[in-house]
């Protein structure tokens, strides 16, 4: 299911990639969120490697240079679900739509999860920066 941890993680490494020493208050002000869900993301972010910091020194850095991280490696770093898209459980398998709606969605479903991912594949961090600062 969409949500919105891919749009907040970008968000935090746009402003991060500017200004390594803002804090988890400063990201949550320009988001305009709580600061709980900034190092929720934050930390995240750090397990897959794309963020790095210290304990007990302000601020956070990126890993590589933007240009090296891709919107797909955010996506992996923040997205909870293992599908873009959900399929309803337990059609009815009486039913001539409900015995095969779960394979044919399936089929375009990832199919177009497939798409969208090599969209993000291609477009990395210093793209959106970038397109920011036009």
């Amino acid at each position: 299911m969409l949500n919105t941890r891919l749009s907040v993680a970008i968000h935090i490494l746009s402003l991060i990639s500017s200004d390594a020493m803002l804090s988890s208050e400063e990201i949550s002000g320009s988001v305009n969120t709580n600061p709980v869900v900034i190092r929720r993301i934050s930390s995240d972010l750090k397990k897959a490697g794309i963020l790095t910091s210290k304990v007990g020194i302000r601020g956070s850095s990126l890993t590589r240079d933007p240009s090296e991280i891709t919107l797909f490696d955010i996506y992996k770093a923040v997205h909870l679900e293992k599908e873009l898209f959900s399929i309803h459980n337990n059609p009815n398998p009486e039913c001539h739509v409900g015995e095969k709606i779960q394979d044919t969605l399936n089929t375009t479903f990832d199919s177009v999860q497939k798409a969208m991912e090599n969209e993000l594949k291609s477009k990395t961090l210093q793209d959106v920066i970038n397109h920011l600062t036009e």
